[in-house]
């Protein structure tokens, strides 16, 4: 028996691990005859799969049914739950039962217990855009399952350049390893600078420009991230996220904290190399700066969701908050 809920708002990252898991699971010869995706506007689409799951495959060992954007996480009817029940036990070894979902299963639900009492469930969101240790490692495991070798340098250079873009990631390394198809060597910084298209209007580049009080800079990221149909409430988030670590990093060092690892731990930055560099990016302002900036991102915040103009609001706010740091 084998059951998955994939769920996330990464649909490229997602769609991936749904490929491998078919061409895992499906013998080419048979799979027309053992594959069933059910779409959720399908009539009865959970008892379908369901039947579908108890039914032995056809000339092969295994067959896959795939529920796509499954409503099963969400809400789930008394009758369908004792289906479920009844039969997520009983699905035989020669089943693979899968669903996939946008929104993260309600835990409150008790078809969300049920499954992740049968069911491995697997998330695909994409990562926060201010984490980049995590980019840096995503882009790195990447690398390694196309077989693109690259420098550290070129690692870092690559995560910078696609952010959490998990499709621009793969089409990138796809691109390099037909370059450097024959060569064993890694791939240089340079060769990536060249080849790689850079999405260098990112949230997190803003919010540089802003802590360096650059307020031309500002207004043309601000521009760009909207014309790239950069969701508001998201650049905001990633603003917040960059000045609260900001914020911890400078209130540590003036406490006199000098461990690294004790300053990461308070910031909740992941890996503590990465708090030489934040301290530098914060050696120049003061702690009353940043601590004026978080009321501002938030009222930025609670401006947009109340139904606020996107770009205009965010110029607004990105000329108050570069003033701070004149």
């Amino acid at each position: 028996m084998a059951i998955y809920f994939y769920w996330g708002e990464d649909d490229f990252a997602l769609a991936q691990a749904v490929g491998r898991l078919r061409d895992r699971i499906l013998d080419p010869q048979w799979a027309s005859f053992n594959y069933d995706k059910i779409p959720p506007d399908q009539p009865d689409a959970v008892i379908q799969g369901l039947n579908q799951a108890l039914t032995p495959p056809f000339g092969a060992e295994h067959r896959l049914i795939w529920l796509e954007n499954t409503t099963l996480g969400q809400h789930c009817s008394a009758d369908l739950l004792k289906e479920l029940e009844r039969t997520l036990p009983e699905v035989p070894d020669t089943s693979v039962l899968l669903m996939t979902a946008r929104n993260k299963p309600d835990g409150r639900l008790k078809a969300t217990k049920l499954l992740q009492k049968h069911a491995e469930i697997r998330e695909f969101s994409p990562i926060p855009p201010w984490k980049t240790e995590l980019l840096v490692k995503q882009t790195r495991e990447a690398a390694q399952a196309m077989g693109v070798k690259l420098t550290a340098d070129s690692v870092e250079f690559l995560a910078q350049a696609v952010g959490n873009n998990t499709r621009q990631l793969f089409s990138e390394l796809e691109k390099l390893r037909l370059y450097k198809a024959q060569s064993q060597q890694p791939l240089a910084l340079a060769v990536l600078e060249q080849l790689v298209t850079a999405s260098t209007q990112n949230s997190l580049q803003l919010a540089a420009a802003i802590r360096q009080g650059k307020t031309s800079q500002a207004l043309q990221l601000v521009a760009d991230l909207i014309a790239r149909n950069e969701p508001a409430l998201r650049i905001v988030a990633t603003l917040i996220g960059q000045f609260r670590t900001w914020l911890w990093v400078k209130l540590m060092v003036e406490a006199g904290e000098r461990n690294d690892r004790a300053i990461a731990q308070a910031a909740a930055v992941g890996n503590p190399k990465r708090i030489y560099f934040l301290k530098q990016e914060v050696k120049n302002v003061s702690l009353a700066q940043l601590q004026q900036s978080l009321p501002l991102l938030l009222d930025l915040e609670i401006s947009l969701k109340r139904g606020a103009e996107g770009i205009a609001t965010l110029q607004t706010k990105a000329i108050e908050l570069c003033q701070l740091y004149q």
